[in-house]
């Protein structure tokens, strides 16, 4: 394994330790997603570089677009609790009293 690879895998690996056992807030679980997706990024963007094909140079972007809607999606989430509940710990937040 090269050094560029392990380093994409340990950052998405410990992104996803992050967000498995720090669910504090919602925020620190909001920007372990967003280690995870730039990780992958970067991943998928070298990964389309080594295979010189123009089919694959399209997957970066199109993974991109989807993490800007999922991050959109979270701080409106984020936004949305912190107003209803004051706070946005996620040991307040129970599906069963919406």
């Amino acid at each position: 394994m090269t050094p560029v690879h392990f380093s994409f895998s340990s950052s998405f690996t410990l992104g996803l330790m992050g967000l498995a056992f720090h669910r504090t807030h919602l925020l620190s679980a909001l920007l372990c997603l967003e280690g995870m997706m730039l990780s992958l990024f970067i991943a998928l963007a070298l990964w389309a570089l080594q295979f010189e094909s123009m089919g694959f140079s399209t997957t970066p972007m199109l993974l991109l677009a989807f993490s800007a809607c999922e991050a959109s999606t979270g701080l409106a989430l984020l936004v949305a609790t912190a107003r209803t509940h004051g706070t946005d710990r996620l040991q307040n937040l129970n599906l069963l009293q919406c």
